[in-house]
């Protein structure tokens, strides 16, 4: 079964579905770095010398690899890719959905204390920052909530999200 994680950047896609994948005994995947390795470069790089019309259409290629290549895995997706290209709807006809929803100001807090790794927020004041999320989910809520599952507020209660994940897990 594939289990894609899906939500904003610093959700806890990744810090969530490492843990998650150890304890059901599944493969993890992070898309962007699955990207970055089949192109020999950097999503940041991808974005600036190609554009963006070009990373979702690599992004659309390495979903449909993942999905073909099946098993069990966890995947880790980017920010934006349930909202591209019927992203979303691939996925939940592939596997289960778990969207990690945060409000503005938990994602703003996490997102503010990793800027130096995210170059498209370094150089944005707090303040900034808020109002960039803020506009950025209003565009993409619609598709992140038509995940098959919402957890609001996910801890690293990995027991928590399994038991959540339990009635899916169970029809595999």
């Amino acid at each position: 079964m594939l289990i894609f994680l899906i939500g904003f950047m610093g959700s806890g896609k990744t810090t969530l579905g490492r843990p998650l994948a150890q304890r059901l005994g599944y493969g993890f995947l992070d898309l962007d770095k699955v990207i970055e390795e089949g192109e020999g470069a950097t999503v940041g790089e991808i974005f600036s010398g190609r554009g963006e019309a070009y990373f979702r259409t690599l992004e659309r290629k390495y979903l449909q690899n993942i999905i073909l290549h099946g098993g069990d895995r966890v995947v880790s997706t980017g920010g934006g890719t349930p909202c591209f290209n019927a992203n979303m709807e691939l996925m939940n006809a592939n596997g289960v959905t778990v969207y990690l929803k945060l409000s503005p100001g938990m994602l703003a807090d996490r997102l503010m204390a990793a800027r130096v790794c995210r170059p498209l927020l370094a150089d944005k004041s707090p303040e900034e920052l808020l109002q960039y999320i803020v506009d950025t989910l209003a565009l993409r809520e619609e598709h992140y909530e038509r995940a098959n599952v919402v957890v609001a507020n996910p801890s690293r209660d990995i027991t928590k999200l399994v038991s959540i994940l339990e009635p899916y897990l169970s029809r595999s």
